[in-house]
């Protein structure tokens, strides 16, 4: 007797969809659950965050750049149906059933994809730990437009107390993390791959650039690896400030790498020096690399909690992200081998994270169901009214603020790092972390397809891309 699987032969499309977060948060754990997929589903990634570069080429999954409405590519009222256009134009291309979003708030945009497509399931993956920032006054509203909630576990849900963490609308899964120890190199396989002294000691620091303060961190915290004989300081970019001014003291053997997925070879550092990000957390303590973790308090994530909850359990050291000295005194501390060790064993009692798998069953079962959820429409016009109105008060603190800046910059002119060119968009589907990389940080616009576009599909792009350009598109090159 032969028996069927409970399931169908070909496998269902799923969308997952992330925001441009203030780190890699939101686009690592959409790969980790692709990448959970890819045995029983088509996974599609399209983000507003320039890692996804690095997707395509090394995960082997399909992806697609869409420009956030932070490029200033088009103007606010044109992006949220630029970006609800983009959506349902890639849905109808694959024929996907489900969208997953994962970001702090589900853009206009986003909801309006759903109701644009009768047989489309909308999924918010929602990260705990929220700091209570305005975005909680308009979660409950968000939330009713779901079919689905998951909230990806987090190690110091202990010590959530914002605005999400007493909500019952979610399915709460363990933590999601790209580091799996079954795929994970050795120290010495993954030191060969960065190409990094086998028999010298290696030190990871991420806590990115930019303000000034920032920068401040960067620099307290190098100067806490000053002495550490040998020692490799490896960065994923040059330490230096908008000026080109190097933020690292003299006297350290300072080495940039890249590599993606970094998870899979953070086996080959002794520590790490990492803000206290839902990625950084979840991969380091898993694969059981001493850590200091200075917090980044900008953003909804609550990272101060996270880095407390890690500290008072001993898994991690957390500095005092106020204080340049702790910062500096902390990280001196990782050169105690005993101290090093301790923090090692005890990330061992960690339980594998195995969010991604769990989270990827969710979208499956619900890509493969008949009939999708669907909210009332009320509760849509709603939250459509509740944003024009935050909008409005918005705009008149920012009208104030605005005119400040005016003065201000008319005595202090702003350097401007970044122009975009009053020109057609570029069109490819590109698929190397240096092609897409180049081209999204380029002066020029960037549309980017799904590689194996269909005709049809590329005709609708170029009528969106028309929408929100006007007259500056040109049609797609054929080849």
């Amino acid at each position: 007797m032969s028996h069927k699987l409970p399931f169908v032969m070909e496998k269902p499309t799923i969308i997952l969809a992330t925001s441009n977060g203030v780190g890699m948060g939101h686009l690592a754990r959409a790969s980790a659950i692709a990448h959970a997929l890819k045995e029983y589903a088509n996974p599609i990634i399209v983000s507003m965050a320039g890692g996804i570069a690095e997707v395509p080429e090394f995960m082997g999954i399909r992806c697609e750049y869409i420009p956030g409405r932070d490029r200033l590519w088009m103007s606010r009222e044109k992006w949220d149906a630029y970006l609800r256009d983009r959506l349902l134009a890639l849905v109808d291309e694959t024929g996907a059933r489900v969208l997953s979003f994962d970001g702090v708030v589900p853009y206009p945009g986003v909801i309006a994809a759903k109701f644009g497509h009768p047989e489309l399931s909308l999924v918010w993956v929602r990260r705990g730990l929220w700091q209570k920032k305005p975005q909680r006054f308009v979660l409950g509203l968000q939330s009713k437009m779901m079919d689905h909630i998951v909230e990806p576990g987090d190690i110091a849900r202990a010590y959530d107390f914002g605005p999400t963490a007493k909500r019952g609308d979610a399915t709460l899964t363990s933590p999601v993390s790209l580091f799996q120890k079954s795929d994970a190199f050795s120290r010495d396989e993954a030191r060969q791959l960065l190409g990094l002294d086998l028999n010298r000691p290696a030190v990871l620091v991420q806590l990115g650039t930019g303000d000034s303060d920032v920068n401040e961190k960067m620099t307290a915290a190098l100067s806490g690896l000053l002495g550490w004989k040998d020692l490799q300081v490896i960065l994923t970019k040059q330490p230096l400030d908008k000026d080109g001014n190097s933020l690292a003291p003299a006297g350290l053997d300072i080495r940039v790498v890249r590599y993606f997925p970094l998870a899979r070879v953070l086996r080959a550092f002794d520590a790490a020096i990492c803000a206290t990000g839902y990625n950084g957390v979840h991969e380091l303590l898993p694969a059981q690399v001493p850590t200091v973790f200075v917090s980044n308090i900008r953003g909804t994530d609550d990272q101060e909690a996270r880095a407390k909850w890690c500290n008072d359990f001993g898994f991690a050291i957390r500095a005092d992200q106020a204080d340049l000295a702790d910062i500096t005194a902390k990280v001196r501390s990782l050169q105690d081998p005993q101290l090093r060790m301790k923090l090692s064993e005890k990330c061992s009692e960690l339980p594998n994270p195995t969010g991604g798998v769990e989270i990827a069953k969710i979208l499956y079962e619900l890509a493969i169901a008949k009939e999708p959820i669907r909210p009332s429409r009320i509760t849509y016009l709603r939250l459509t009214i509740q944003e024009h109105i935050n909008r409005g008060m918005r705009h008149v603190v920012y009208m104030g603020l605005r005119r400040l800046v005016l003065i201000y910059r008319t005595i202090r002119p702003h350097k401007i790092e970044q122009v975009t060119r009053q020109a057609p968009p570029i069109w490819g589907d590109q698929q190397t972390a240096k092609e897409i990389h180049s081209l999204i940080k380029g002066e020029q616009r960037f549309e980017h397809l799904i590689s194996g576009a269909s005709e049809k599909y590329k005709v609708r792009r170029a009528e969106i891309a028309k929408a929100a350009y006007g007259d500056l598109t040109e049609a797609i090159e054929r080849t």
